[in-house]
């Protein structure tokens, strides 16, 4: 019979969706274990558990599956209510944070539009919509948090900062293929600063796919194209 509490997290290593949910189970210290799902070829459990998207992540507790990444989040912050909480407990702060967390998965989108579309004209647009976003949430988040963010440790993490560092957390590797700036100090300080912040966090460190091998599978999908983007 399983375990009742056995928790297991079916993935895949450059899903930022499925890092993001990865990152909360040790933020939060929680045991678990790890299928790599293959998504050319995608497991029959996979399949089973979530029946509707066919996508990573799903999240097994208790032998019930939860999947897509901010309700996986969420439901993790409810089910162990152990420090640190993702959530605040003021209910307005509870839905500004929702509302930027579905905001900045919505910035990560765009750039995946702008990896896969074939003509020049619709990645200049996907780009455009792109630095946008970038700077909106640039001034929404100076006002969210008042002054830097530059003190975070694993201990204080929100789902904010989960979120933002599955979303840019390789940024270095996208820059460096597309050869451009994707986040810019003088444009974006405060994000700037707050990502790169997060980047120097060991948990975040053992938790992001290497840098030299998310530049390899980047070139390819921006040679190829890749047909499960949407689960990346």
């Amino acid at each position: 019979m399983e375990d009742e509490n056995k928790v297991t997290l079916h993935g895949m290593w450059i899903s930022s969706y499925a890092k993001k949910v990865e990152l909360a189970l040790k933020i939060k210290g929680i045991t678990f274990d790890y299928v790599e799902e293959d998504l050319s070829n995608k497991s029959s459990l996979l399949l089973k558990y979530n029946s509707v998207y066919k996508k990573v992540p799903v999240l097994l507790h208790r032998g019930r599956p939860v999947s897509e990444s901010l309700v996986i989040l969420e439901y993790i912050d409810e089910t162990w209510k152990n420090q640190p909480r993702f959530l605040p407990e003021d209910p307005y702060e509870r839905a500004t944070v929702r509302f930027w967390a579905t905001y900045c998965l919505q910035i990560s989108d765009t750039m995946k539009k702008a990896f896969i579309s074939a003509q020049e004209v619709d990645k200049d647009r996907a780009f455009d919509e792109f630095f946008e976003k970038l700077q909106v949430m640039e001034e929404g988040m100076k006002d969210f948090f008042p002054g830097e963010r530059s003190n975070i440790c694993a201990e204080t993490m929100g789902l904010l900062d989960i979120i933002i560092v599955g979303s840019l957390g390789t940024y270095k590797a996208a820059a460096e293929v597309l050869r451009m700036k994707i986040l810019d100090p003088q444009r974006n300080p405060f994000i700037y600063s707050w990502v790169n912040t997060l980047l120097e966090l060991p948990l975040v460190k053992q938790t992001l796919p290497p840098h030299d091998k998310v530049v390899s599978r980047l070139e390819f999908i921006k040679q190829n194209g890749f047909t499960f983007q949407t689960n990346i």
